[in-house]
């Protein structure tokens, strides 16, 4: 099954697929690879995918935008995620 949504310029297109109050992930498919970085910088989502879906390792960080996440899982920028810093002063 497959569900469709027409559009008439890519501006609407942006539109439609940021109207969600969801954005862990996106997927656009084009032969046309300066869209394909218009559109991966205008969607809000975590992770986008071109011409794939479900790409990805553990180097690279992981979560949604919206409500499909706050922050960020795996890779070296889940460490802040999971870290406090603090300061400690000692007069001698």
């Amino acid at each position: 099954m497959l569900s469709l949504i027409t559009f008439d310029t890519e501006e609407e297109a942006l539109a439609i697929a940021n109207d969600s109050i969801f954005g862990l992930a996106a997927g656009v498919w084009t032969s046309n690879l300066s869209k394909a970085h218009t559109f991966a910088r205008g969607l809000r989502a975590g992770s986008v995918w071109v011409n794939q879906y479900d790409g990805g390792d553990m180097t690279a960080p992981f979560g949604g935008f919206k409500q499909s996440g706050n922050g960020r899982d795996k890779s070296l920028h889940a460490f802040d995620k999971y870290t406090e810093l603090k300061a400690t002063w000692i007069k001698l």
